[in-house]
């Protein structure tokens, strides 16, 4: 989708909703309403279009735009807790407000039905374009196949979100006319057979001809597709997927070797998160599958809100100030030691190429001066013994200036304390957008990624991992994939292993051109420090040769967690690896939700979720607006019919 056309969203989506005809029989003025179109707009090409443009921000941009998608996303799970700011908390602690109707900390609490509401929003729009592209007589492609084959992609979008996070829901395919009270859930294996007979469509009718990963293209079709038909096959839904699960996991490995030809990945790990500018190189590699399209026009709608969430506090240190650079730090996630330690800090890249570890000072006096290193994170292995304490003040000294550092917070310390409690924690900066036009500007332009071809890798994995275990195939055969994505994840010969890089880069090109001086951005990251280990440029290897033979870190979760079959061990294999690869990237809680190891996870890692999350907690509670709302026989739920309808546990 061409980002000209965002202007035009916020016209495309209200009509769906909204028609009128206005007329004053009883007065002598009768007057024509010109400002809106009626729903016949729709049996038009041009309104089907318009209608398309609309649903791109309704289904792909609206929901990073709040707190819903991290908090239903990222919260609560073994990745992220809560950081300094628990507006949100509840999401993440499963505790006594986490139910039908979520209880209200402040304004920026995320409702019960904020994420349903969404999705069924997006239901609405998908129908009306199905309904419109196929009735309509035309014969252009562009109708009839691209639009209608967008339709059926952004309903099964939807629906795969909805079953992800709920369950089975009520089944929605006609354009509502009038006002509807009766609904039923249908069963999930129901669900799961819809989202593939729209997506399957999809697929069929899209070509890769649209700019990719602006507009949903075949390839897109394709990785959702296979999405479903692993989460079918996953062990949420074991007690009726029996009959399909091989069939479909073939399905997941066939359509995502298709996929990854065409979308090789970028050469950098860190050229993913290199953005310098709206619209720049880093939003249109080609490992980018399908993106969410954000613009810097502010008469759009809808803006990223996401460089705020991950950003730890950095401006009530000593010598900084807040700054555009970094972030303006809401604190709603911090990475937990999980995180911290399932990377392989000497030879993966990953980690120092998606958390921010050192900061310069921006607000010097006396022996510092701005842009003297201020703020340093040491994320060091669990068996490093240098350290007594968790945090340092004015004590070690960076080597390059010879000057102590203001604030030093260490990882693993022999003083017994933790991040975790100090809430000081290096930002995931893979949000991170410098571009923004004011240093406590909300609004963001930076476009978030939805797919792309390193999740595709690790979904083909994931499958040959099932196959194995159904007795088809090796578990060695998961291998080469999950290979493709720990070579690109190594060093390479000569590779600066200091250098750091995020979205802040793109502070240059902001209208506010901010002050170099009020600057914490800092090209370099604490690997030395954090390794302790002298400067090299010795190129790395992270490809696992055997099954049998895994990684340490992976072997240290596999222990926490009690594993012992080959297919639980390489279950949490792919798990970590996803980690590894895609954290932060909206992806957690339904993974860990379908393969049912959201409880066991969450319990060894998040400090806040241990004491109340309970094995219900793989779906979301049914929300009370809509059990309110709905009538049985035109009589509305009674208590016991609400209680039936609703998910256990709640």
């Amino acid at each position: 989708m061409n980002k000209t056309y965002l202007k035009y969203i916020k016209a495309g989506f209200f009509m769906v909703a909204t028609f009128a005809n206005i007329s004053c029989n009883d007065t002598f003025l009768d007057e024509e309403l010109t400002t809106r179109r009626g729903s016949a707009y729709y049996d038009t090409e041009a309104g089907i279009q318009s209608l398309v443009v609309g649903t791109y921000n309704q289904v792909l941009s609206v929901p990073f735009s709040t707190e819903m998608q991290f908090s239903t996303t990222n919260y609560g799970t073994d990745e992220f807790h809560v950081g300094g700011d628990a507006s949100n908390g509840t999401w993440n602690n499963y505790d006594g407000g986490l139910k039908s109707i979520v209880t209200v900390s402040n304004a920026n609490t995320v409702a019960a039905d904020a994420a349903w509401n969404t999705y069924y929003i997006g239901i609405g729009l998908a129908n009306q374009i199905i309904k419109s592209a196929t009735e309509i007589t035309s014969t252009n492609n562009a109708i009839k196949k691209t639009a209608l084959g967008e339709g059926y992609f952004f309903r099964g979008f939807n629906y795969l979100k909805l079953v992800r996070q709920y369950g089975g829901v009520p089944i929605k395919l006609t354009v509502s006319t009038s006002v509807e009270l009766e609904f039923t859930r249908a069963t999930a294996d129901k669900v799961y057979a819809q989202i593939i007979d729209d997506l399957t469509k999809a697929y069929e009718l899209l070509d890769n001809t649209g700019a990719s990963p602006a507009k949903v293209t075949k390839d897109a079709a394709a990785h959702y597709l296979a999405k479903a038909y692993l989460s079918r096959a996953s062990e949420i839904n074991d007690a009726w997927n029996t009959s399909t699960k091989a069939a479909d996991l073939a399905k997941v490995v066939s359509l995502s070797d298709e996929v990854i030809a065409r979308h090789p990945l970028a050469t950098n790990f860190g050229d993913i998160w290199a953005y310098n500018k709206p619209n720049g190189a880093n939003e249109s590699l080609s490992e980018l599958i399908l993106s969410a399209q954000f613009t810097g026009d502010l008469t759009a709608t809808n803006f990223n809100f996401n460089h705020l969430v991950f950003t730890a506090r950095y401006d009530d240190m000593p010598y900084m100030q807040r700054d555009l650079t970094g972030m303006r730090p809401y604190s709603r996630l911090a990475p937990t030691y999980f995180t911290y330690d399932v990377f392989d800090q000497v030879n993966d890249s990953r980690f120092w190429k998606s958390f921010r570890t050192k900061h310069r000072t921006n607000k010097g006096s006396g022996k510092y001066v701005n842009g003297d290193l201020g703020i340093m994170y040491v994320i060091n292995s669990p068996s490093d013994t240098r350290f007594t304490k968790t945090k340092y003040v004015d004590e070690i000294v960076y080597s390059k200036t010879k000057k102590t550092i203001p604030s030093v917070f260490v990882a693993h310390a022999s003083d017994g304390k933790s991040l975790l409690t100090d809430v000081r924690f290096p930002s995931l900066s893979k949000h991170f957008d410098g571009a923004r036009l004011a240093i406590n500007e909300t609004r963001g332009t930076r476009d978030e990624i939805l797919a792309r071809s390193a999740e595709t890798y690790l979904m083909a994995a994931e499958a040959k991992i099932r196959l194995a275990n159904l007795g088809q195939g090796s578990f060695d055969a998961a291998l080469p994939y999950i290979n493709a994505v720990r070579k690109r994840a190594a060093y390479k010969a000569g590779e600066d292993r200091s250098f750091y890089t995020d979205g802040a880069a793109a502070y240059v090109v902001s209208a506010l051109v901010p002050n170099p001086d009020l600057n914490s951005y800092m090209t370099e990251n604490s690997y030395y420090e954090s390794n302790n280990i002298a400067t090299t440029s010795e190129a790395t290897a992270l490809e696992i040769q055997s099954a049998s033979n895994l990684p340490a870190q992976d072997v240290a979760v596999i222990n926490k967690l009690g594993y012992t079959s080959t297919y639980d061990k390489l279950l949490c294999l792919v798990l970590n690896e996803r980690t590894r690869e895609l954290c932060g990237e909206f992806h957690r809680w339904e993974d860990l939700s379908r393969t049912k190891t959201l409880v066991a996870r969450a319990k060894a890692y998040n400090p806040e979720a241990v004491t109340y999350i309970k094995d219900y907690h793989v779906l979301r509670p049914i929300p009370q607006t809509f059990l309110d709302a709905i009538y049985s026989n035109g009589s509305a739920l009674s208590p016991a019919q609400k209680q039936a309808m609703q998910n256990a546990g709640y």
